[in-house]
């Protein structure tokens, strides 16, 4: 089975991992990039599609049909945001764009990246992890074949990537040192890409997945 897969969120970190990934992978046939910057790279499976704003999307409805799949890759920290801000940028645009694509793809399979200690309950005291756990729960009302939530934690990128920040080329360095001591806290965006693919391709039984559940799944 082959795929084609939309990916938000290129230009960050996690997004460009899975993209990488998702190209050299031979189970994926097409890679749509929805971003609203221009990513500068070339390949025969990747097609690009800007968009200004992901809370309307009319203009484009017929550029995102025919998909199998959509990792949301987009986000932003909460550092320095409110909760209503923070709540707009990552609960209002994200259920934007998944009730688009959930209408013109019913059989899509869709898989947001979150972060580990999402709160499913949204009644605890960390902002962030309550607006993170309301959007899963949000997009596991939508009408997709099936949605996962990815909580990953420490993440290794793709050999290649361009979009890491300063800050993150130094810390990169510490990765074997933070894999050694906690195993159970890091995956590669390998990793994660794979895991992402097999969840279209064989499916998983939970809807929530920790590192744990990532790495298990990412095994062929």
């Amino acid at each position: 089975m082959k795929i084609k897969v939309i990916i938000t969120g290129a230009t960050g970190m996690v997004g460009e991992g899975v993209l990488l990934h998702c190209l050299d992978n031979p189970d994926v046939e097409q890679v749509l990039i929805v971003n609203r910057k221009h990513y500068d790279r070339q390949h025969p499976k990747l097609k690009e599609l800007l968009v200004p704003d992901f809370m309307d999307l009319t203009k484009v409805t017929n550029q995102l049909k025919g998909y199998d799949a959509c990792f949301f890759c987009a986000g932003v920290t909460s550092v320095g945001k409110k909760e209503p801000e923070y709540t707009h940028l990552t609960y209002d645009v994200t259920l934007s764009f998944a009730q688009t694509v959930a209408g013109l793809n019913p059989d899509m399979v869709f898989t947001y990246v979150s972060g580990s200690s999402t709160d499913s309950t949204e009644q605890g005291s960390t902002m962030w992890a309550r607006v993170k756990g309301r959007t899963e729960n949000a997009l596991f009302k939508l009408p997709f074949k099936k949605a996962y939530a990815f909580r990953p934690g420490i993440m290794k990128p793709v050999d290649a990537q361009q979009s890491l920040k300063g800050t993150y080329r130094w810390f990169i360095w510490l990765y074997p040192v933070v894999h050694f001591f906690a195993p159970k806290s890091t995956l590669t965006l390998n990793e994660v890409g794979q895991a992402m693919i097999n969840c279209v391709t064989k499916g998983y039984a939970k809807s929530v997945l920790e590192i744990e559940d990532i790495r298990e799944l990412a095994k062929d």
